[in-house]
């Protein structure tokens, strides 16, 4: 037996050895006392009484005490069994686990407390293994981030080295492209990092949310220009919201390059934003492929691509989304994602006192 078996059995001989000092107290002194005065009154000496009782009480009880002690340790071997198998094979997979295979779950069975403990164990091994999966994504997307743009910038550079173009202004646009790309996914590492080990909460002030969207789309205007995209921003106004302003700054971004990205040229993007009963409603549409409804749960998470091979082409990571949600959410907004008909629906609401 286990360790616990013995823990269990050695618990029962205990009550039963209390059990029986309790009995024999009563029996073998009292009891006895009180058998020898009942002979004695009927006729019978007190000699013939004390044998009488030995040989009769005195051999039921030791048998008594003695099926008492194997059933105690029969029974402690059954639950001991019955909890320590679950238990060994929780250790088992924690074994696994910390070998590295993040594969390793258990059935549940025996006590409802095992149950229980079990389930967790699997919910933190299934969150262990997702983290190592998004890990593992991480090191490979960013790979592949980084090296895109370096080997243009290699490229470029060796051919301006040895005469192949020559510098004009088309190749610094391209070479100023490919850095800005570096930069962009810079601070997106960043800003998520930041996110993540930033504890206390954002300052947040009223602001004009109308001006924020202005001043966003001003900045994303030259792209839409040279992809053809058509534009347009339907805001209230005066639009107040209470937020970090920096925060809604990145938020409307990011959105903003989403967009651009994953329109078609010719393509178009509609920026709407309106107040509510407690906060105010900002929604970026942009015609396009859609979002698969298997998809939209997802585009949230850190690092989810919907087509990988289609995102790396058009320069995503898999983070912006990641940052708009936990920035928005720390100011005390919500986000959302909706795409149907060609048209793909990003919004966010902030609150409006």
């Amino acid at each position: 037996m286990s360790g616990l078996a013995w823990r269990i059995a050695l618990a029962c001989l205990a009550v039963v050895a209390v059990a029986t000092a309790v009995i024999a107290a009563g029996v073998l002194i009292f009891g006895q006392r009180s058998f020898e005065q009942l002979m004695s009154e009927h006729g019978g000496t007190v000699a013939d009484a004390r044998d009488m009782f030995e040989r009769t009480v005195t051999l039921f009880f030791l048998a008594g005490v003695g099926a008492a002690a194997l059933a105690s340790a029969a029974l402690a071997v059954v639950l001991s069994r019955r909890i320590s198998a679950p238990l060994a094979r929780l250790g088992a997979a924690s074994g696994r686990i910390a070998g590295g295979d993040l594969r390793a779950r258990v059935a549940p069975d025996g006590p409802a407390e095992l149950v229980a403990l079990t389930e967790s164990f699997n919910t933190m091994a299934e969150r262990l293994e997702d983290q190592e999966r998004q890990r593992a994504e991480f090191v490979v997307n960013a790979a592949h981030e980084l090296r895109t743009p370096l080997t243009n910038l290699r490229g470029y550079l060796e051919a301006l080295r040895d005469g192949v173009i020559e510098p004009g202004r088309e190749t610094f646009d391209s070479l100023q492209e490919e850095v800005e790309r570096l930069v962009r996914l810079s601070r997106s590492l960043d800003a998520l990092a930041q996110g993540d080990l930033r504890e206390r909460s954002p300052e947040l002030r009223e602001i004009d949310l109308a001006g924020a969207i202005d001043s966003a789309v001003e900045l994303v205007q030259p792209a839409f220009e040279r992809r053809r995209i058509a534009w347009e921003v339907r805001a209230a106004r005066p639009l107040r919201a209470r937020a970090n302003p920096d925060h809604v700054a990145q938020v409307l971004a990011n959105l903003l390059q989403n967009a651009t990205r994953y329109t078609p040229d010719g393509g178009r993007v509609t920026v709407t934003a309106s107040a509510r009963a407690s906060d105010a409603l900002v929604s970026v549409v942009n015609s396009g492929d859609g979002i698969p409804a298997a998809d939209l749960p997802h585009v949230f998470e850190r690092f989810f691509r919907v087509e990988r091979s289609r995102d790396r082409a058009r320069g995503g990571a898999g983070i912006g989304l990641a940052i708009v949600k936990q920035l928005v959410e720390r100011g005390g907004g919500h986000v959302g994602a909706e795409s149907a008909d060609g048209a793909t629906r990003f919004w966010f609401s902030l609150p409006a006192r």
